[in-house]
């Protein structure tokens, strides 16, 4: 695993290359992120762990025969000690995992499953001996059967339950300090709710917005120097509309702005659920930085999740490699530093395939897992090697250059993108 001294050298080499270039070119590279960047991976609990209590999501399957039968996912329940040295290995300093509040208490009879707490104490402790910070997110779009049973979101009683697990949950982690992630994607976690089970929208979000707002403060209560954040997934184009409401609503109860940043603008010509159709710029990470930069002047900003998917084992149509995308990316993102935006952290999604709410034929992982041929082994793909190598150098090569030239501006992050657009040197 790299030492700070390191990371510190290497900060060094690449601010001393920076000086070399002729002050009426400082665009011509892009510096290294720097010795306090955090860099991390994601997994999330259901999608991850199998061995899975009753839950929404179990019922949505059930409900749904064209989707995938979930199996145990990729078994992170027994195999996560194996999976955290993984990401040790890649050099990371952050390792994202979620907290089920359906196998923290799966009977719904006001008592928690002593069992479950100590699973995931031994997770935590291992992400704790491995070097690395935790970041625990309360709910990644699953609850309890039994919640499910009683009407969801809908029910009168969801806000103050779901409190209720997540304040035992934050009581008995605090101590750890993690960065907290209360809510995964609530717009999309509201949608599914919405599509699936016929939520009303209106009352789901007022309702995510309290449980939001009332954890932040708990969290706060118990330690008065937590980074807390709701991550949005950014929309582009239309990010305003989607995510605006939500954003006005939680605001000022964020100490980091997190968000997931996956595709471009450009309106899908295929299936919208092959996620490995849908338009991919990597330049889009740069307008979704500097929104929120510009939104919450002063807040830090940190790439909660980030990757691109294939079909299965498929290349993709336009031939971009995982690596390539990921070098793209970094680039994008050193270059918003450069212009003065305070990233502290990207994850990668994901460290390994997972289940990706119904399929598992999209693949995100930096190592591949054949889940359904019940091959659990992580094989890895060539971009786990290149983002140890990025996490090493804090980023791309001063000298780098994205593979692909910047779009055009209607296909990346309209109406920012062509009125205040960003080109390459």
């Amino acid at each position: 695993m790299r030492t700070r001294t390191r990371r510190a050298a290497a900060a060094l080499a690449a601010t001393m290359v920076a000086l070399l270039v002729p002050a009426a070119a400082p665009a011509a590279g892009v510096r290294a992120l720097g010795p306090e960047f955090l860099w991390g991976v994601s997994v999330s609990g259901f999608q991850s762990e199998g061995a899975a209590p009753d839950s929404n999501w179990l019922r949505y399957i059930q409900q749904n025969p064209e989707f995938d039968e979930y199996g145990d996912a990729v078994d992170f329940y027994h195999r996560y000690a194996a999976d955290i040295d993984l990401a040790a290995g890649l050099g990371v300093e952050v390792f994202r995992i979620g907290i089920e509040w359906a196998r923290l208490q799966p009977d719904g009879r006001g008592e928690w499953d002593d069992d479950a707490f100590d699973y995931y104490d031994k997770v935590l402790d291992k992400i704790a001996q491995s070097g690395m910070r935790p970041m625990l997110t309360l709910d990644h779009w699953v609850y309890p059967g039994w919640a499910y049973d009683r009407g969801g979101w809908d029910h009168p009683d969801m806000v103050r339950d779901w409190l209720a697990n997540m304040r035992k949950v934050v009581d008995r982690y605090a101590d750890r300090n993690p960065l907290w992630v209360t809510i995964n994607e609530p717009v999309a976690y509201i949608s599914h709710e919405v599509n699936l089970r016929g939520t009303d929208r209106k009352v789901m979000e007022k309702r995510v917005a309290a449980a939001h707002n009332a954890i932040y403060d708990h969290i706060h209560s118990r330690r008065a120097d937590a980074m807390v954040t709701s991550n949005v997934g950014y929309v582009a184009g239309n990010d305003l509309q989607i995510n605006g409401s939500l954003l006005a609503d939680i605001g000022s109860r964020l100490d980091y702005i997190g968000f997931d940043y996956y595709y471009a603008f450009e309106p899908p010509k295929r299936d919208p659920s092959a996620l490995w159709e849908l338009p991919v710029r990597t330049e889009g990470i740069y307008f979704a930085l500097r929104r929120y930069a510009r939104l919450f002047p002063g807040k830090p900003l940190f790439v909660v999740e980030n990757g691109i998917t294939t079909d299965n084992h498929k290349p993709r149509g336009e031939g971009y490699t995982r690596s390539d995308h990921l070098r793209d990316s970094i680039y994008w993102l050193q270059r918003a530093a450069a212009d003065g935006m305070n990233i502290i952290g990207y994850n990668y999604w994901s460290l390994t395939d997972n289940y990706e709410w119904g399929s598992y034929a999209p693949r995100f992982g930096l190592y591949t897992v054949n889940a359904q041929a019940g091959d659990l082994t992580r094989v890895p793909t060539e971009a786990a090697a290149t983002y140890a190598d990025i996490v090493e150098a804090d980023g791309v090569d001063f000298h780098y250059r994205p593979t692909r030239p910047p779009a055009d501006c209607t296909l990346v992050d309209p109406p920012t993108s062509c009125a205040d657009p960003v080109e390459l040197p």
